[in-house]
């Protein structure tokens, strides 16, 4: 029978992955093979996650249920218990520059003649041969016109994209395995900066550019100020435009039509009224603070062999 996490199917009940990714992208992908049914071990440097000192709260989200193990791979003892856990498991996570995994012995070419079965996938900032360019969500982001300054992005999104490919790499690579006729595992890079360019494609295309059909060039689609907040209105489909004009009592209504109608009354009035009528608006809220228990956190050290 499959095992579960959380009471939902696990379909990577059984599956074994390794990680050494820190940050966000890497331990958001870990998480979600985790969710799937993943066994995860995460090593983390003597100074543990830096996402551990910038936000202790997702850190601990994104760790839940996994085994958290620190280790010094400069130092040969600690490398041989990396060693250990990588001869038992399925896939490798990284999110290291190329240059540093080579150094260390764990290039894709090392790993192939050690580990034949175990699929790879690393999360660099740039396709090769830039995996050795720095760069954050925040660049990426930057290069592809996701940015509107002086505001800072609301989310990692760049980030968060390439956690989610990366578990579709992953995927990928153990259907492969599983699969092929000898059975070997592969390697894949997943660069941050391909997510953030994919994710820019409806800006790049136009239809979410200023004056854009979803840009504000359509008042079916779009931000509303209430008399105490915004609202978003997603009256996308004609039936929805139709639907919300003749509840509203507007014909024909316009951009600023909607906007004197919406002004009249809180933002929690319009999205239970839209509610009660199946159509398509919410107000807009603040995200909810949510913390997270349930990580195994353990150090391993040359002593404990």
């Amino acid at each position: 029978m499959t095992e579960s996490v959380g009471g939902a199917p696990s379909p990577l009940a059984g599956l074994k992955a390794v990680t050494l990714a820190v940050n966000v992208p890497g331990p958001a992908a870990a998480a979600r093979l985790r969710t799937l049914g993943a066994a995860v071990v995460k090593v983390e440097p003597p100074s543990g996650d830096p996402l551990m000192h910038q936000n202790p709260a997702w850190y601990r989200a994104l760790s839940v249920g996994q085994e958290i193990v620190g280790l010094n791979l400069k130092e040969p003892g600690d490398f041989s218990v990396l060693e250990d856990y990588l001869a038992g498991a399925d896939l490798f996570l990284t999110s290291s520059r190329t240059g540093a995994l080579k150094r260390l012995g764990l290039g894709p070419e090392d790993l192939r003649l050690k580990y034949p079965r175990l699929c790879g996938v690393a999360i660099t900032g740039f396709p090769s041969p830039r995996g050795d360019e720095p760069g954050h969500d925040l660049t990426y982001l930057a290069n592809h016109g996701l940015l509107t300054p002086p505001e800072m992005p609301r989310s990692l999104l760049a980030d968060l994209a390439g956690a989610e490919r990366a578990v579709s790499a992953a995927l990928a690579l153990i259907l492969g395995r599983e699969r092929g006729v000898d059975g070997a595992g592969g390697h894949v890079e997943v660069p941050l900066s391909e997510a953030a360019a994919y994710l820019a494609a409806p800006l790049r295309f136009g239809i979410t550019a200023p004056g854009g059909h979803l840009g504000g060039g359509f008042p079916g689609y779009g931000l509303y100020e209430a008399s105490d907040g915004w609202i978003a209105v997603a009256a996308l489909e004609p039936h929805f435009w139709k639907g919300l004009r003749e509840a509203l009592g507007l014909g024909d209504a316009g951009r600023e039509e909607l906007e004197a109608v919406f002004r009249r009354e809180t933002a929690a009035h319009w999205e239970e009224w839209a509610a009660g009528r199946d159509l398509p608006v919410a107000a807009v809220k603040e995200p909810r603070p949510r913390e997270a228990t349930g990580v195994e956190h353990r150090t391993s050290t040359t002593e404990e062999r």
